[in-house]
């Protein structure tokens, strides 16, 4: 009952936001066209920003959702990725508009209060993506890997943002262009690590089927004094 409520109360703010304007909408109002009071509105949001992390934790949800799609762990992690942020973004297509206008209020200037807490929502989904990934990298990959994945969701959120296309397919493309572009820097970078180790791997390798590093001398056999 309590997640069909807050749920309510969530659609009816968007709706609000489509007829009039984000920036326009008021508790009091989203209160009434939820069919409920002000006062339990206020157990679930404490304040209008709330609204907005709700409708982003819906995304979150539908993505890690469908992470547990049956064919979904064998696809390649570039290929993951790719439906992972398209699922995100198809949730929150119904109200693109209402979305950037969202995104548009926490930029203003002056807005500390709601920007700090802006970027910790965007590492959280970060670390979600890497979760429903299945994206296990430690120490200065993982922060590589971390600052990669958080700038391709943003140039993508932003791009789909005014993408109209049916589907957001130009969304999906830029979305494939960036991972590509992103796994070919990957494999370039760790090109020289990967060539290194498998030499070394091969080195080691006929170290053990030799039992040494230098190639063992025949033995003279002695001759028999006459």
């Amino acid at each position: 009952m309590e997640s069909n409520e807050r749920n309510r109360i969530v659609d009816a703010a968007l709706e609000l936001g489509e007829q009039q304007s984000w920036e326009a909408v008021r508790l009091h109002a989203v209160a009434t066209a939820a069919g409920t009071s002000l006062d339990k509105e206020r157990l679930y949001f404490r304040e209008k920003e709330d609204l907005v992390d709700a409708w982003f934790d819906r995304a979150d949800s539908a993505m890690l959702q469908e992470s547990e799609a049956p064919d979904f762990q064998v696809l390649s992690p570039r290929k993951r990725l790719h439906r992972l942020i398209m699922t995100w973004l198809a949730t929150l297509a119904p109200h693109r508009s209402v979305t950037r206008q969202m995104i548009y209020g926490k930029m203003e200037l002056g807005h500390v209060h709601i920007q700090i807490p802006g970027l910790m929502r965007i590492s959280r989904t970060v670390q979600w993506i890497r979760e429903a990934a299945h994206l296990d990298a430690t120490y200065v990959r993982r922060a590589l890997e971390e600052t990669g994945l958080t700038s391709i969701y943003l140039m993508t959120f932003f791009y789909w943002m005014k993408d109209n296309t049916p589907s957001s397919e130009r969304t999906s493309c830029f979305l494939d262009w960036l991972l590509g572009t992103t796994e070919r820097l990957d494999q370039l970078l760790c090109g020289s690590v990967c060539s290194f180790t498998a030499k070394e791997t091969t080195s080691t390798m006929s170290t053990k089927q030799t039992g040494s590093t230098q190639p063992k001398k025949l033995a003279k056999k002695k001759s028999k004094p006459l």
